[in-house]
């Protein structure tokens, strides 16, 4: 009861997009319009990946989770949890992580999906530290971030489209002795939560024939949330965060921030006075693959060797609801 808290830390990353590469060429020709100038130039985005039909968001999961173990030097026996960040779940119910740790035959885990949509990855993250924190019967998490979007697109609506994507991410997080997770911050304003999301399916709209000709099944933005919203309140947490750890945006190395619109992580950079390249982009690659993205960030950082034993790293996400999440970390090794 005495003992004093643990820091979590992150012990090894991965992730895993499926094969089929769409690029904006396809757009273009599907729609008869220049859509790639416009995604190319303000959203950085030249290209994504959808997933084959007969996948599912759990078949996206596990080898980006084989890789995050194999990096972690562990198996998936020595799990002792799994959260499943996902807003594109197999199943409306059993949680999609029920689905990975039987795949993965990770027995004795622990199992729960959660959903802040593409603030997901971050959130988790912080849950994550938080059952290190207190409870030392946990020893290794896997943490996830998935999207399946492609699966819930209207293609007759190009603004929407063009933008999403599918993939995977993970990581693991264990106790470690020094630095790991120092601070982080949850935000939401709830007012936003009918502005963009899947809004059939569940018990507030049931699934029927109606629903379903209609497309009201399939991601939809019923109302535009101002584009401001990143830029103000990704600067204005970061400070909050900053200002209970006694530092200074200059101190942060890295920023992991969800890769929706470039613009934004720019927007912010430039108001916290830091370089641009400060932050990581997988947009190009990618698209947008919403709570897996900033997985992807750390991943290729780590694959990438840009982290550094003692590095301060902001992970920033932001989702649909709306939700933000905020994690400052000292990263734990050398990559």
């Amino acid at each position: 009861m005495n003992m004093p808290l643990r820091k979590a830390t992150i012990a090894g990353t991965g992730s895993y997009v499926p094969d089929r590469v769409v690029t904006n060429q396809f757009f273009d020709e599907l729609y008869k319009k220049d859509i790639g100038t416009f995604l190319r130039e303000q959203r950085n985005i030249r290209e994504r990946r959808w997933m084959a039909p007969e996948q599912s968001t759990s078949d996206l999961i596990l080898p980006a989770a084989e890789k995050a173990m194999k990096a972690a030097g562990i198996t998936a026996a020595d799990l002792d949890l799994i959260i499943v960040s996902t807003d594109t779940p197999d199943f409306l119910s059993p949680s999609t992580a029920s689905v990975v740790q039987y795949k993965l035959g990770a027995t004795k885990a622990g199992t729960f999906d959660l959903n802040t949509a593409c603030a997901g990855f971050v959130t988790a993250l912080d849950v994550a530290s938080k059952y290190i924190a207190v409870d030392r019967k946990y020893q290794n998490i896997l943490v996830v971030g998935a999207y399946a979007m492609s699966k819930w697109l209207n293609l007759e609506d190009y603004k929407i489209a063009t933008l999403f994507a599918d993939g995977a991410s993970a990581c693991i997080v264990r106790p470690t002795e020094s630095g790991g997770i120092l601070d982080s911050e949850l935000w939401t304003e709830g007012l936003y939560h009918d502005y963009m999301g899947i809004y059939a399916g569940g018990s507030a709209q049931p699934v029927t024939h109606e629903v379903i000709e209609n497309k009201k099944h399939l991601l939809s933005f019923p109302k535009r949330i101002p584009p401001e919203t990143n830029g103000i309140h990704w600067p204005r947490l970061t400070h909050k965060v900053l200002d209970r750890l006694g530092k200074t945006p200059q101190d942060i190395k890295h920023f992991f921030i969800t890769q929706f619109n470039v613009q934004s992580i720019y927007e912010t950079m430039d108001k916290l006075n830091v370089p641009r390249e400060r932050a990581l982009y997988v947009m190009d690659k990618y698209g947008y693959t919403g709570s897996a993205s900033i997985g992807f960030c750390v991943d290729q950082a780590v694959q990438e060797k840009r982290l550094k034993k003692g590095d301060l790293c902001f992970f920033i996400g932001s989702g649909g609801g709306m939700s933000m999440a905020i994690v400052a970390m000292e990263w734990g090794y050398d990559t």
